[in-house]
């Protein structure tokens, strides 16, 4: 314990130290927004001083621009008219229903983004957590930046936390015209950005985990996936199950609403206001502009199966030219305001609560893929209370040995036996990454590993490892939840979350189904055995295999978890 306490205070004094590399955020006053940071942040000694730019000018989602009859003269000078535009209701549809496309293949899911962004004519609107600076991130800000020179706006707006050496790339982009990054609860200090936890823990702890893209004001593209290679199935290490739901109709237009909320709110601040000058950029950044990265990647040969893949794919384009069919349907969307962030919204305006709704609604069966799955008391509760009235739960998230976040399995494992004594039917997603090939069809689970043996010529999906990242419920195989939203303590009540709920029996009865048969093969099912205690149940060619350690973990996996099963940590879970 002392010497925990005497690294602390070298760490604090380090970072009093390193302050002149941080400078205060500038102010943003004059915003047309009533959110204010919750708590004032760090002034370091010597810092900088803060810019004394004009305050950032808000801006709203563009009108989407329909085929209209014109004059001869006033053809010429109308702006063109979307593409999207052309996706017309069928005959009998109401027309506040939009059309739904869900996306379970990492490479139909890129691909979908990027013909979303080609074809774009009016406006884009972005919003991620994550952005990598790898083949799919930079390809994808090549194509906004595409997008921005032939006159579409682009307003990117990104969280801080999730951008590692891109603000020189970032900086870069925002002096274009057309386009503005703005970062959302910003680090203050930017060469040594993780040091501003030590000082500022509360304000930084909280994320914006929101992703969706939108084109035109028309189509919509809403789900679980940040922007990188592991989540569009080309990572040589990790790989993630996730899925997405394209919608084109007026959903799109909420969902630029809520957009437009968090962009113009007091926590998002325009990336020349927090960049100085060049200078201050991550140090570590490479110096080579965007179009030199995005040469060298399309010349190389790791790549071109990528390329070739997405040129086959004819996602949206057969959507616009009608070919391949949506399902039409009610699409709500749910979104935690930006007020979370300063603890003044409303209980019944949060997520958690409308999603607890939805839930509490259930007659028959439940269905909910987390990755991160950390109910806590309270969540474990109201899922032991629906399995016990009847309702048929069944929850998917990630094994130890396929987790990314060690520390968030421990946060389930305490709850799991409680669960499973109250009749709540638990699986845990395998990391195998050769099961593709033994499953036809691709679907929630599998079809990234699927995509993964594709890329691989058949092969074993390069040896990368698979993990669970999607966040999808299903509530009586009639309502559908595709969004960023997990059912754990920091989506609950730290980081700002959305999602589509889709009220459509047809779509809902074929993700269920898929699911019904992804489970088999894709999951161990976790049981309590005679003397109460847990075991995983592996299905193979040969029969059922029992497991009575966490499968595939390996010793120092275990034993992390055990540990970290004992800290009070579970409420930033």
């Amino acid at each position: 314990m002392i010497a925990a306490c005497i690294k602390l205070a070298l760490l604090g004094a380090l970072v009093w130290l390193l302050s002149g590399c941080a400078a205060p955020l500038p102010s943003l006053e004059g915003r047309s927004s009533s959110m204010q940071f919750p708590l004032p942040l760090p002034a370091p000694r010597a810092a900088a001083p803060a810019p004394t730019t004009a305050a950032a000018s808000p801006s709203h989602t563009m009108p989407p621009t329909l085929p209209t009859q014109h004059s001869a003269q006033s053809a010429a000078a109308a702006p063109p008219a979307s593409p999207f535009a052309a996706i017309r209701h069928p005959a009998g549809v109401p027309a506040e229903h939009s059309g739904v496309l869900v996306l379970s293949s990492p490479l139909e899911a890129y691909a979908a983004r990027v013909l979303l962004v080609r074809n774009a004519v009016q406006s884009l609107d972005v919003q991620y957590y994550i952005w990598k600076s790898d083949t799919t991130g930079l390809l994808l800000l090549d194509e906004l930046r595409a997008a921005a020179e032939r006159g579409v706006r682009v307003r990117l707006l990104l969280d801080d936390n999730g951008i590692e050496g891109m603000d020189r790339l970032l900086a870069e982009l925002h002096a274009l015209p057309h386009f503005e990054v703005r970062l959302f609860n910003p680090f203050s200090g930017r060469s040594f950005k993780r040091l501003g936890y030590l000082s500022d823990f509360s304000r930084l702890n909280q994320r914006m985990h929101n992703k969706s893209l939108t084109a035109d004001s028309l189509a919509t593209l809403v789900g679980g996936r940040n922007i990188g290679d592991p989540y569009f199935g080309i990572d040589d290490e990790v790989n993630f199950a996730d899925v997405d739901a394209l919608a084109i109709g007026p959903v799109a237009r909420e969902v630029g609403a809520w957009f437009d909320q968090y962009w113009n709110s007091d926590f998002a601040y325009p990336i020349d206001r927090l960049l100085a000058n060049a200078g201050q950029a991550q140090a570590v950044e490479p110096p080579e502009s965007l179009a030199d990265r995005v040469a060298a990647i399309k010349s190389g040969l790791a790549a071109e199966p990528y390329l070739d893949a997405l040129d086959r794919s004819t996602t949206v384009q057969a959507l616009l030219q009608q070919s391949r069919p949506l399902n039409w349907a009610r699409v709500r969307v749910v979104s935690d305001p930006p007020s979370k962030f300063s603890g003044t919204a409303p209980e019944r305006a949060l997520m958690l609560d409308r999603l607890s709704t939805e839930l509490g609604r259930a007659q028959s069966e439940v269905d909910l893929v987390s990755a991160y799955f950390v109910p806590g008391e309270r969540g474990s509760a109201i899922l032991a209370e629906l399995a016990k009235s009847g309702v048929q739960t069944r929850i998917v998230t990630n094994s130890l040995a396929a987790t990314d976040v060690a520390s968030v399995h421990a946060g389930y494992a305490k709850r799991r036996k409680a669960l499973l004594a109250a009749g709540v039917r638990l699986y845990e997603f395998k990391p195998d990454a050769t099961l593709a090939q033994r499953s036809g069809r691709a679907g929630l689970l599998n079809a990234t590993r699927r995509d993964r043996a594709l890329l691989a010529g058949g092969g074993s999906a390069a040896g990368s490892a698979a993990s669970l990242h999607g966040k999808t419920f299903l509530v009586d195989r009639s309502r559908l939840f595709v969004g960023s939203f997990n059912l754990d303590q920091r989506s609950f009540f730290l980081n700002s979350e959305m999602g589509l709920i889709i009220d459509s029996p047809a779509i809902s009865r074929q993700v269920a189904e898929g699911l019904d048969r992804e489970l088999t093969t894709e999951a161990y099912e976790v049981r309590l055995d005679a003397r109460g205690q847990v075991v995983w149940i592996e299905r193979t060619a040969e029969g059922e295999l029992e497991h009575r350690t966490e499968p595939n973990a390996g010793l120092w996996r275990r034993f992390l978890s055990w540990l970290l099963h004992w800290l009070p940590v579970e409420w930033m879970l």
